[in-house]
């Protein structure tokens, strides 16, 4: 579909992307339908994206990948392939990972991922695969889409706020992508 084409190639282009699909994730994890997205491979994005949102945490982000991915990029995942789709397990990372995915990994070389399948978030998985193919590297950041000290967003208009506040790049709302416009490409 054109928005997973157009969210893709913004990521590619390593802007920050915020999503609010679907029904909203019940836990502790956002799973894809609220989060905030970004390319993995800057290890300054703990800074430069916590700070976008107000937050003051110092942990990695976690990363989301295709489950196909799996051992391209995790040690061990297979011993506890149901439990990594919700993103509650650490796996140590391969050397491709490590390279290509700093901000992702621990000071222990691990990473808590989330994996999806086509069945699991069909969005998802397309979008990672599209941007396999345009990067070379499927995996994005995964975190949630919330402000400091604010539950993760529920409806449209949290989501259009939160994103107006945090500068984000786009909002990919439902079957939609919103682009920022920055002061110097208004007429």
């Amino acid at each position: 579909p054109g928005d997973v084409e157009r969210v893709a190639q913004l990521l590619a282009e390593d802007k920050t992307v915020a999503v609010c699909r679907g029904r909203m994730e019940w836990g502790p994890r956002a799973l894809c339908h609220r989060s905030i997205l970004a390319r993995p491979h800057d290890p300054e994005i703990n800074d430069w994206l916590n700070k976008k949102l107000d937050r003051s945490e110092f942990m990695p982000f976690a990363p989301v990948a295709r489950a196909e991915d799996a051992e391209r990029y995790f040690v061990g995942v297979d011993v506890a392939a149901a439990s990594s789709q919700f993103m509650t397990i650490c796996f140590d990372t391969t050397q491709e990972f490590k390279d290509n995915c700093a901000a992702a990994v621990h000071v222990d070389g691990t990473a808590r991922p989330q994996l999806v399948t086509s069945q699991s978030a069909p969005h998802m998985h397309a979008l990672l695969t599209r941007l396999d193919a345009l990067t070379g590297t499927g995996v994005l950041i995964n975190t949630s889409f919330n402000l400091h000290e604010e539950p993760i967003v529920c409806s449209p208009s949290d989501a259009v706020r939160a994103f107006s506040a945090a500068e984000l790049d786009a909002l990919w709302l439902g079957p939609f992508v919103a682009e920022r416009v920055s002061s110097g490409d208004q007429s």
